[in-house]
């Protein structure tokens, strides 16, 4: 069975299910389903949580051990497996169906409870006979990055669960400054829970409490591109350097990226019909309107523009510490839609 993070509560709710399979990226959806998981097991007696870290040299057996032997402590288990890699190999693949089999075999017992979890699983993954069997057994959850219009929805949830009133004003605030760090977020919510109570909170209350504690990866830049908003590429990209991230990582996200619209903005020029593309790129259905704008309002002139000056920060990044990646970086993203505007500005601007 798969479900998804918001059908989570509802689905404990309907009896005993004996694997949970909780893999993805996003932070806070991560961890708060694991304390959930944990929590609602717990009450239900099941006292003692054992936990392995499997990879590809963890010796597997070690699982199936644990689950057949007798617990000293309690009748009822948690058996925790972290996954730091999804390649377990042939030895992990045939432990776990060989553990799917043996749970099968003992559904009447209901004193042992598995969660496997890890990072995000790709198609082969979760193609492979030991996923198959697992979730057949119990629950999938794949847990998926909240999309920027789906954040609204998600504080307003947050700040019921834990009896905060944002007026609408600070909500949008918290918002735009929070964005892309959902645990951070998570944690200003109960902040302002213990200093507020349920009383209304107004912006003028919080603006002197809240921290901007945003974080972004190069790949939501790219959606911002995508989308045409300049600004906001412009405010991830001074964000991540003030983390301190490579201006290498990102100029390689965007030349990877360059290179595919490049492609596609050719073919639809020779006449190449777009859902013939989405497919061709792999293109996943909640991300066509996204390049369905980016190739109706990106031109061939300026993305040709954009590789070039791309090229150039690379190698000015690699040769010069006297100019700004990041500054360079933000002028690609303009180049993208204004390339005939940004081609008049050198990029060695101590000399323009």
């Amino acid at each position: 069975m798969k479900i998804y993070h918001n059908q989570l509560i509802q689905t404990l709710t309907q009896g005993f299910i004996p694997v949970w399979l909780v893999f993805g990226d996003e932070p806070w959806q991560k961890n708060n389903s694991l304390v959930t998981l944990k929590a609602h097991a717990q009450q239900r007696g099941f006292s003692e949580v054992i936990r392995f870290s499997g990879d590809n040299k963890f010796d597997w057996q070690q699982i199936i051990d644990e689950y057949q032997s007798l617990s000293l402590f309690a009748s009822q288990r948690i058996i925790e497996v972290e996954f730091t890699t999804v390649k377990i190999g042939d030895s992990g693949n045939k432990i776990l169906l060989a553990l799917s089999e043996l749970v099968t075999q003992n559904a009447e017992l209901q004193d042992i409870i598995f969660i496997f979890h890890g990072p995000k699983l790709d198609g082969a993954s979760t193609n492979r006979k030991w996923f198959k069997a697992l979730t057949q057994l119990g629950c999938y959850l794949p847990l998926y990055d909240i999309e920027v219009k789906g954040l609204p929805k998600w504080l307003q949830n947050q700040a019921k669960n834990v009896n905060v009133n944002l007026a609408p004003e600070l909500s949008s605030l918290l918002i735009q400054l929070f964005e892309g760090n959902l645990p951070a977020l998570a944690q200003e919510l109960q902040k302002l829970s213990l200093l507020f109570g349920t009383k209304q909170i107004s912006l003028s209350d919080a603006e002197q409490i809240v921290i901007k504690q945003a974080r972004f990866n190069p790949f939501q830049i790219i959606d911002a591109l995508l989308e045409g908003n300049c600004k906001k590429c412009i405010t991830m990209l001074d964000q991540l350097q003030q983390e301190g991230t490579a201006a290498g990582q990102i100029i390689w996200v965007f030349h990877k990226e360059f290179n595919q619209l490049y492609a596609m903005l050719d073919k639809l020029a020779q006449g190449r019909p777009l859902n013939d593309l989405y497919k061709e790129y792999r293109i996943w259905d909640k991300r066509k309107l996204l390049y369905q704008h980016a190739l109706t309002h990106i031109n061939l002139k300026d993305i040709k523009r954009a590789m070039s000056r791309l090229a150039d920060i690379d190698l000015i990044s690699k040769t010069s510490s006297e100019f700004n990646a990041f500054i360079l970086l933000a002028d690609v993203c303009l180049t993208l839609y204004h390339g005939d505007i940004t081609q008049n500005y050198s990029l060695n601007y101590d000399y323009s």
